[in-house]
């Protein structure tokens, strides 16, 4: 464990602090509501998962069970984006944030392959601006091509905090240069435009702290009072054996107002399987807030929020697993609700089928927590790199292998199985008595919220859907492979 203040990252004022984060109450009282295990009260998506602790639940109500993205049926608005597009919407001040390359170029002068960040006006579908990030140089070792932002941005006031292609962690104004002012004191921007970002302050994770990030930088960021949390996603070259940076973290906590670090954690070392893409979620288990992490050895470990101190930790591996035939990492984000946390393991999409393993963890517990910490262990679920969806006794949990699993929250026994027939990247999402749930032929199924299988309706979308649907003030956002849309019940778009 590392505590440091050593950075070359560029701070904000306090004035500009107290300016900007106009909302931090309401991001406390998402906190809250997050560590009760009840619905999401708030009526912006300001975060991947909603909410710290990841659990994807709405109180929206009126969201339609069908559209039809040809004829424009409940479709208000649809906006393009590149051809690969992972970064899930994130929907906060008016403005919707999504991740995607540059194939479908802005700015001449900001051509060619990129990770890009774009910002929408929500209410119209309007192009505001965009963040790129030019491809490292390395190549597919640390920045696969054309995979563009695969993070998902957490927005706090007017900030969006979110970890470009090239493992930067950004602050940037949600409002780009629309408000007419260059916010904080990173003035160094190159570009100026309505259409380009006002950076607040960067952190570099290859610079600062040594990551290597296997393939692809992509952690959403998290936050508890100050501090933010991220994935440095540090892990093997391609070699698929040398780790070059083991005793670089595996996840840090910054100084958000600043940018400084302020602790980090290596705890994975040389026993790194592959890469790290899991993302932290963060939530209060048995009065003591933590942040908890899936790591590249497979271990789940959890922090105290504050200190960085390790609490526990927990391997979703059984003992007799050999990495790659069984041992699986993880890569989907944990959920917290009342002080059980809930993960399943997997591997990257590209390694193909294979068993995993779904969990319900006491995070009350200390120290190796393999054993006394486990409260039921799911075997009938194949690898998986989903986040799983939590409401009235149900857990609802996809695969790779196509399955969609509901399953009894205080047993672990199945429910219902429903087969998709199509490998699943995205994560569930309850709201309004449905279930939402992508799949990467394009199809968003809508299921019936309940303890009986009941299909409602399969809409296509034209391409594959990899991101989760998300609800903001009356719609649901829906990311597909190269558009965004907005869906809202009574919307008629023109074909």
């Amino acid at each position: 464990m590392y505590f440091s203040t050593i950075s070359r990252s560029t701070g904000i004022s306090r004035n500009h602090v107290m300016k900007k984060l106009s909302l931090v109450v309401l991001c406390a009282l998402v906190a809250t509501t997050a560590s009760s295990g009840a619905g999401k009260g708030v009526t912006e998506w300001h975060m991947w998962g909603g909410s710290p602790d990841r659990n994807m639940v709405s109180d929206a109500t009126g969201m339609p069970s069908t559209w039809d993205v040809k004829t424009g049926e409940n479709i208000k608005w649809v906006a393009a984006l590149g051809s690969q597009s992972y970064g899930n919407p994130v929907v906060a001040g008016g403005v919707v944030l999504v991740g995607t390359n540059n194939e479908a170029t802005r700015d001449p002068k900001q051509a060619g392959d990129r990770g890009v960040l774009m910002a929408f006006r929500e209410s119209t579908g309007e192009f505001m601006w965009q963040a790129t990030y030019e491809k490292l140089t390395s190549g597919r070792a640390n920045d696969w091509p054309f995979q563009g932002i695969a993070s998902s941005p957490l927005v706090i006031g007017e900030i969006a905090y979110f970890v470009s292609n090239r493992g930067v962690v950004v602050a940037a104004d949600i409002q780009g240069f629309h408000d007419n002012e260059n916010d904080g004191e990173f003035k160094t921007e190159t570009l100026t435009g309505k259409h380009d970002p006002d950076v607040v302050w960067q952190y570099d994770m290859m610079e600062e702290v040594g990551a290597f990030p296997h393939n692809l930088a992509n952690s959403s960021p998290n936050f508890y009072q100050n501090l933010l949390y991220v994935s440095t996603g540090n892990g093997q070259d391609e070699s698929h054996v040398n780790i070059p940076s083991p005793n670089a973290p595996a996840i840090i906590a910054l100084d958000r107002t600043t940018g400084k670090l302020v602790w980090e954690d290596a705890s994975p070392g040389d026993k790194i399987l592959h890469g790290q893409w899991s993302t932290p979620t963060v939530g209060s288990i048995g009065g003591v807030v933590q942040v908890v992490h899936g790591q590249g050895d497979g271990w789940l470990r959890s922090y105290e929020a504050l200190t960085g101190k390790k609490l526990w930790e927990f391997d979703t591996n059984p003992k007799d697993a050999v990495w790659p035939k069984t041992r699986n990492e993880i890569i989907a984000t944990p959920v917290i609700y009342e002080d059980v946390v809930y993960l399943a393991n997997g591997q990257d999409p590209e390694h193909g089928e294979g068993v995993g393993h779904l969990y319900a963890i006491d995070g009350t517990k200390r120290g190796d927590i393999t054993d006394s910490g486990r409260l039921w262990h799911y075997t009938d679920i194949r690898r998986t790199i989903s986040t799983p969806a939590i409401k009235d006794g149900l857990l609802y949990y996809p695969d790779f292998s196509g399955f969609f699993h509901c399953i009894d929250l205080k047993t672990g026994k199945q429910v219902w199985k429903h087969d998709m027939f199509a490998a699943m990247w995205s994560s569930p999402m309850i709201v309004d008595g449905k279930v939402y749930l992508g799949d990467e032929d394009g199809d968003v199924t809508v299921f019936q919220h309940g303890r009986e299988k009941k299909v409602l309706n399969e809409m296509n979308m034209g391409s594959s859907v990899y991101s989760t649907v998300v609800t903001a003030n009356g719609a649901m956002f829906v990311m597909t492979r190269n558009n965004l849309f907005a869906i809202q019940l009574g919307a008629k778009r023109l074909p």
